[in-house]
């Protein structure tokens, strides 16, 4: 039996519906109304938090929906389980996945990553420090943050709680996701800088957008029409 030709090879996946990897939560919320703006109808239950299923048909028959974890939607894109995503530009920060192509800020889920401190601390500042301890879920963007200070950043890695860690020891700092900075206030903590404003971004797998050029860009031309008439803003 002969090899299959690369064009052979490529059919299954090229016939097989297009992935949109949504994140749970309240993104998905947010993001509802740009879809029904871009004619994507999921399966009902998709935008129930309470259902159990993970993967939903669309009135598309060339287009299913997944529901993800936020922190996961970027990881399902760059590598390939899904073709095309939403997520947040913090996501897109820490993990900085080159197969990733953001064509659009989708103008939901605004916050911002934030350093803060308790709010009793003696002030210091920063400049005559060589190190400092930050809890964070955001390994990469701290380093980097505190790097470009000259400031080495001893990580502790934690994914949730991160307001407890200065009042217990764990970090002096923490690097963390900030949108009405109420938790932070809630737990005697303060933010003593912004490292960036946060969205969300629609995404796209680059090796798709070559291998599925007309499919990938009809989406991504739906998704812009949706925000010219002003969905999600």
């Amino acid at each position: 039996m002969s090899a299959l030709s690369p064009t052979e090879a490529l059919m299954p996946e090229i016939s097989a519906p297009i992935v949109l990897a949504l994140p749970k939560g309240r993104i998905l919320d947010a993001v509802a109304p740009i879809l029904r703006a871009a004619g994507i109808v999921p399966a009902p239950d998709c935008l129930d938090g309470d259902s159990r299923r993970l993967r939903f048909p669309t009135d598309d028959p060339g287009l299913d929906v997944i529901r993800v974890r936020p922190f996961d939607v970027a990881t399902f894109v760059a590598f390939g389980a899904a073709q095309i995503g939403i997520c947040g530009a913090d996501v897109l920060m820490e993990f900085d996945y080159p197969e990733i192509y953001a064509p659009l800020d989708l103008r939901v889920g605004g916050c911002r990553v934030s350093v803060a401190e308790p709010a009793d601390l003696p002030p210091t500042d920063p400049a005559c420090w060589s190190q400092v301890r930050v809890a964070t879920k955001y390994p990469n963007v701290a380093r980097r943050h505190f790097a470009a200070k000259g400031i080495h950043a001893d990580i502790v890695h934690l994914n949730g709680a991160m307001e407890l860690a200065p009042n217990l020891g764990l970090s002096r700092l923490i690097v963390d996701l900030v949108q009405t900075g109420g938790t932070l206030r809630a737990n005697g903590l303060h933010e003593t800088e912004v490292i960036a404003e946060i969205s969300s971004r629609l995404i796209v797998n680059r090796t798709a957008l070559k291998t599925r050029p007309e499919a990938i860009a009809s989406l991504i031309d739906r998704f812009r029409a949706a925000l010219a008439e002003g969905a999600g803003s």
